[in-house]
């Protein structure tokens, strides 16, 4: 996908590029290669980004069904064809969602929301709870919008729709009451994560220019920030919306520094749920010593930064 779109945008043929997968962390994961690239004497400028199109993860067949259609294919004679179109029950044509099998697990066997929900019932954290930080990150958004649309570069999708210039996802006339309608969609029994909670089916891309400072001041460009240090780390796969503290314990470790040295925090909000257990988990003592393996919690997350 790196190649295709280094093509197309006009990179000369020469310049090499490379697709990396790090599921939410992919774009996080091209900028630090591009560092370790840059360290290590391979390049001093580089063009990193992330994309996704959730809306086009395609349909799949089952593994029996497609051993059907490859008998059918192989097929030679009528008689043969008949035969193995006989095979097919209208069950092989149920299709398996791609767009789920991306989002769950293989190991604990949970969805990314059903680990939401866990992470909800553990940290005792309420559907109000989740809605009230879901409706504040909502008006966020959309009192931004002014601001980000410097770096947002219009979207021509077809001839006859509509130009994209600003983020589809925040609405306006977003509400408590509103929010308060929508059912459970990974337990509806006794769950409390919502579609108004929660991250959207999106589609989007970023791109973002960076080389080392020697190269910028030749170049003319000032930069926006410098990468002073990096860490990631993994974690229990029913937890993973915790991962983002096991990675700053580890960026501490190797930088020295620490939350309260951080102007702006940001934490990849895929769920409510899931950035509300973060900010408690930070605080917590307990926590620190028996997962993080240290004595102090590692500190405060404001609301506002």
């Amino acid at each position: 996908m790196a190649r295709v779109i280094a093509l197309r945008s006009g990179i000369p043929e020469s310049v090499p590029a490379v697709t990396v997968q790090r599921n939410c962390a992919s774009g996080c994961e091209a900028i630090t290669m591009a560092q370790e690239k840059l360290l290590a004497g391979r390049g001093s400028v580089f063009i990193v980004g992330g994309a996704e199109s959730m809306s086009n993860i395609p349909l799949l067949f089952k593994p029996q069904t497609a051993d059907k259609f490859s008998r059918l294919n192989r097929a030679k004679s009528l008689g043969q064809r008949l035969q193995s179109l006989a095979r097919f029950r209208p069950s092989d044509f149920q299709p398996r969602v791609g767009l789920i099998l991306g989002l769950t697990d293989p190991v604990c066997g949970l969805n990314m929301g059903e680990t939401a929900e866990v992470l909800a019932r553990e940290s005792s954290i309420s559907r109000e709870e989740q809605d009230t930080f879901a409706l504040q990150s909502h008006k966020r958004a959309l009192a931004a919008r002014e601001r980000l649309a410097e770096e947002i570069c219009p979207a021509f999708l077809t001839p006859k729709a509509a130009t994209v210039t600003a983020d589809n996802g925040p609405r306006e006339n977003q509400s408590m009451a509103a929010l308060a309608k929508l059912k459970p969609v990974f337990d509806r029994r006794t769950g409390s994560v919502t579609a108004g909670n929660a991250s959207q089916i999106t589609d989007g891309a970023v791109a973002l220019l960076v080389m080392s400072e020697r190269r910028a001041e030749e170049l003319g460009f000032t930069p926006l920030g410098t990468l002073v240090g990096h860490a990631y780390a993994g974690c229990d796969p029913s937890r993973m919306g915790l991962g983002p503290l096991f990675a700053m314990a580890a960026a501490q470790q190797r930088t020295g520094l620490s939350l309260a040295d951080a102007d702006l925090i940001e934490i990849n909000e895929a769920f409510a749920a899931q950035t509300l257990a973060v900010q408690r988990a930070a605080r917590s003592a307990d926590f620190a010593k028996k997962f993080l393996h240290r004595e102090q919690a590692l500190g405060e997350i404001p609301d506002e930064s």
